[in-house]
């Protein structure tokens, strides 16, 4: 029986013919990583290899790690491997990973959205025989509204906290959301103040792209001078002892689980925006079809029942279980220390 091309292991997504990982979970001596997220993104590894905007991303996060960088397309081989990089539109940096071998091609697709957020750079379909897709919203009840009408009540929110002079706090993870908010806030409305946590890493991110002007947080920030504005903050920094400056202030959380009835509520938010940087269960679809691939394994999220209707569509389709975990409240604390910032 021939070897597969990537194979799943107790470390990660191993190519046997390269020597390589494809995000793995445990320290091994090469990894070509797909995006920045801590998940997939760990310390310990001798040398990395991803694409070049997600090089500073992981030097903020990971320290000083042995770390290359190669361009969206850019071609490298590994023991006769072909490896290349391909936007995954998930967030700044993040991408599919092209794997050819002998005629056989695979892509794995990390995390990734097909909608155009006008931050990253686009998702685009890599044709392929086997597809490694994540199914983090793998549901026919998750369907995303196109992002300019979310943003435009999001804008309306703020400005009628404002008129009622009150401090606007919108959660979202500070690698990838809390860009992706500030990309689309209206700065005419007023001023957006950061947690350290966000603050810290749109600064590296300020080199990939335009944002609004921020202002971070800190001991010395007046109570007075919130009122009115907008305040991104982590999850996690939801019901600290950090947030209690911002009275009065409405909370409002970013996240594709803001879809299920019950999750403003369990998690105490005033206003939930359905806005995730993952695929909805029609954006799965369209991807899948696009690669024209024959096999899929999905990785994270609802594989069971997603591969199961995949192999009702005539799918050679089938699970994989990983270390990955999809869009959930614990993003921001695998960010690490910045969180408590």
């Amino acid at each position: 029986m021939n070897t597969p091309l990537l194979a799943f292991n107790d470390k990660g997504i191993y190519c046997a013919a390269a020597d390589v990982y494809l995000d793995p979970w445990k320290p091994v001596s090469k990894a070509i990583i797909s995006h920045g997220h801590a998940d997939h993104s760990r310390w310990g590894h001798q040398q990395y290899i991803t694409q070049e905007d997600n090089v500073p991303i992981m030097k903020h996060r990971l320290g000083d790690i042995s770390v290359t960088g190669k361009k969206y397309g850019e071609t490298f081989t590994i023991n006769n491997v072909q490896f290349s990089f391909h936007p995954a539109g998930h967030i700044l940096g993040s991408s599919q990973i092209r794997v050819a071998h002998k005629g056989e091609v695979w892509v794995f697709t990390g995390d990734y959205k097909t909608e155009n957020d006008l931050l990253t750079v686009p998702y685009e379909p890599v044709k392929c025989h086997t597809f490694i897709t994540e199914c983090t919203f793998g549901l026919p009840a998750f369907k995303w509204r196109p992002q300019a009408e979310v943003f435009e009540e999001i804008n309306g929110w703020w400005a009628q906290n404002q008129s009622e002079g009150r401090t606007s706090v919108l959660f979202g993870y500070s690698l990838g959301k809390a860009q992706r908010l500030l990309k689309h806030l209206d700065p005419s409305i007023g001023k957006i103040y950061t947690h350290a946590a966000i603050e810290n890493m749109t600064e590296v991110c300020r080199s990939l792209t335009d944002f609004p002007e921020t202002i971070r947080i800190t001991r010395d920030t007046k109570k007075e001078e919130l009122l009115g504005n907008m305040v991104l903050a982590p999850p996690s920094a939801h019901g600290s002892p950090w947030i209690r400056k911002m009275v009065p202030y409405v909370t409002g959380s970013a996240s594709g689980w803001m879809a299920f009835r019950g999750a403003r509520r369990r998690r105490a938010i005033d206003k939930g925006f359905v806005l995730s940087d993952h695929c909805d269960w029609d954006g799965l679809l369209a991807a899948i079809e696009a690669t024209e691939a024959t096999k899929i394994i999905t990785t994270h999220g609802y594989t069971d029942i997603f591969s199961k209707y995949l192999r009702e569509l005539g799918y050679d389709a089938r699970t994989e279980a990983t270390q990955y975990e999809g869009e959930n409240v614990s993003e921001d604390a695998k960010e690490g220390k910045e969180v408590s910032e």
